[in-house]
């Protein structure tokens, strides 16, 4: 390690409700980034650095890991980027793109901040972004679970009746039915040793779900925030976490002083507990993580 560096944190998460067998893609995740501010003392490459690598593991909701859509057959993801020297950009609903969160960092350096659907999906072709489009059998068995409970009478979604998806189906193939319910969402979040801060989030989107469905990851102040004071990333049902703009109500704990795992344990428990939930952050001086779940995860922090 380059022995300029120094004051840095580095926190990954791979998803409220992941299993904590996933902490070795966490690991890597964070490895990746630590390696990335040796190169470029950059918090946001770090940030994305650790995304990067979660969304190619294949094993976290994002990237080329992403549940399935109800229909089987389609992929919508979503990413964001954002950190205190003014990069912003994010996209929701994308199709068809490999590492998403690229795909954020790049519209941070257009006109606009958010991108979405086929508009999203043109950009990523404009600038010759990688495509990707491949299914794997772990997607199709998370798939099946999936279906498996929409078919009895728990509700796969916390709050919300199975019925409903019947009834608002928005699919163009019909619906065939024949305990799992994917929301998680890989992000991480760095202090460089300069000072700036940067948060990186990534998610194949909730399952299940309606087609179009966005949910907090690309929403700035409900899955991710980024401050002079800290950086903050979400996980969970974002239905519930945006109502709470949850990532921005935690950094305002942070401005007021709060000690940051109390801030963490905080926004947490907003929620039911039915309902799962994670936050990761760092701040000036810590790095901290809390959730409602079991949640892969890795910190690396040097002094």
């Amino acid at each position: 390690m380059n022995k300029e560096m120094e004051g840095y944190a580095i926190v990954v998460h791979g998803g409220a409700g992941s299993p904590r067998d996933y902490d070795d893609g966490c690991e890597r995740a964070a490895r990746a980034a630590a390696d990335e501010l040796a190169l470029s003392s950059d918090a946001l490459e770090a940030a994305m650095a650790a995304v990067t690598t979660m969304e190619d593991d294949g094993r976290f909701n994002a990237g080329s890991g992403s549940v399935l859509c109800l229909d089987g057959a389609t992929v919508e993801m979503d990413a964001s980027v954002m950190d205190t020297r003014g990069r912003l950009g994010a996209v929701a609903c994308v199709q068809g793109v490999k590492n998403p969160v690229l795909l954020a960092r790049a519209v941070a350096d257009s006109p606009h901040w958010l991108l979405a659907g086929e508009g999203a999906r043109r950009f990523a072709d404009a600038i010759r972004h990688p495509t990707w489009d491949q299914i794997s059998e772990h997607q199709r068995e998370a798939h099946q679970k999936v279906l498996k409970e929409l078919a009895g009478t728990v509700p796969a979604m916390p709050g919300v009746s199975n019925q409903a998806f019947l009834r608002f189906w928005n699919y163009q193939s019909p619906l065939n039915l024949p305990e799992h319910m994917a929301c998680d969402t890989v992000g991480a979040v760095v202090r460089a040793p300069d000072g700036h801060f940067a948060v990186a989030v990534s998610t194949g989107g909730s399952a299940p779900s309606l087609l179009g469905r966005v949910g907090d990851s690309p929403i700035i102040g409900s899955g991710f925030y980024a401050g002079k004071l800290g950086a903050v990333a979400a996980t969970g049902i974002g239905e519930q976490i945006v109502r709470h703009l949850l990532a921005r109500t935690v950094y305002g704990w942070i401005e007021d002083g709060m000690p940051l795992e109390q801030a963490l344990k905080r926004g947490v428990d907003l929620f039911d507990p039915a309902i799962a939930v994670g936050l990761i952050a760092v701040s000036r001086t810590e790095a901290a993580v809390h959730a409602n779940r079991d949640m892969p995860q890795a910190t690396i922090i040097q002094p």
